[in-house]
């Protein structure tokens, strides 16, 4: 189940084995991981503020190794900020702050040719739920700039000791070779990781926009992820505030029958950046709540 909680969202990951958290331990446990980012692919390219020349003139032409730095201007439709880090706490059943998560837009730059975001979320368990499940894990989406497609999704995951790292360059096509230490996932046009997805619906205009669908990658399975709109003025309290939101309700299809064991419900805020700030899930063992704790 702890993989299927992922689907559309990659807030779920904290919630991995969060049905061990009902049984409280005595023993100690060891702190969370210092978070260590993973290098970034040498085909991502930062890019780099080109500022205007003075007097109108014609800018120089750039160099390879310029132009491989420079990308393409911003669209300025997604609101999304370099540098922006939002940070969420996740509370399961009657236990409150079991995990913690972190999700950043980490760059903007050029990736196999294409102007690209740089997405990244860290997950990690907290007392008590870590005392039995132990997970520091790192996510990484080099998603297209204009439609977040996933070009690459990467998973580097350290739970209950062991340690996995996956590298995935997605394809519909199957003729885009991957690099030596990565993995071919063969995909449809328009697919999305999950957080590459979770930054298209906050792209989505919900008063003009009943619902979308489009099929996500979880690093395992392909799903047919559905969003409609449910309200598009809920009262919302968390951590980090009191909002207005629209609320978002998401369901997932495998082979075309959705899954009865798991449904999520999300909350963007109504505010320029459209926030997500709180993420409610109902499944088989307990229902879980992500709130946003704080925005930078």
């Amino acid at each position: 189940m702890s993989r299927k909680a992922t689907i559309g969202i990659v807030t779920l990951a904290v919630l991995a084995g969060a049905a061990g958290a009902l049984y409280w331990m005595q023993a100690r446990s060891k702190p969370p991981l210092p978070e260590i980012a993973a290098a970034e692919p040498p085909e991502f390219h930062e890019a780099l503020a080109v500022s205007k020349p003075a007097g109108g003139e014609a800018a120089k032409s750039l160099s390879p190794v310029d132009a491989k730095k420079a990308a393409p201007p911003v669209d300025s439709a997604l609101p999304l900020r370099v540098g922006e880090v939002l940070e969420y706490t996740a509370n399961v059943a009657k236990l409150d702050n079991v995990a913690d998560l972190k999700l950043e837009v980490a760059g903007r730059g050029n990736f196999l040719g294409k102007s690209t975001w740089h997405l990244r979320a860290f997950a990690h368990t907290l007392n008590p739920l870590r005392m039995v499940f132990e997970l520091d894990d790192q996510f990484d989406s080099y998603s297209d700039a204009g439609t977040l497609t996933s070009l690459q999704y990467e998973m580097h995951l350290s739970e209950r000791g062991q340690k996995v790292e996956s590298v995935q360059r997605m394809t519909a096509t199957g003729k885009e070779p991957a690099a030596a230490d990565a993995t071919q996932a063969r995909v449809l046009p328009g697919t999305r990781d999950p957080l590459g997805m979770m930054q298209y619906l906050r792209n989505v205009d919900w008063t003009k926009t009943p619902e979308v669908r489009c099929p996500v990658y979880d690093g395992h399975k392909l799903y047919d992820v559905r969003a409609k709109r449910a309200s598009t003025s809920q009262a919302v309290k968390v951590p980090a505030g009191s909002y207005t939101a629209s609320k978002i309700e998401i369901r997932a299809f495998e082979d075309g029958v959705e899954m009865k064991d798991a449904s999520f419900t999300l909350y963007l805020a109504n505010n320029a950046a459209r926030t997500p700030v709180l993420l409610e899930a109902i499944m088989p063992f307990a229902t879980a709540r992500v709130e946003l704790s704080n925005a930078k």
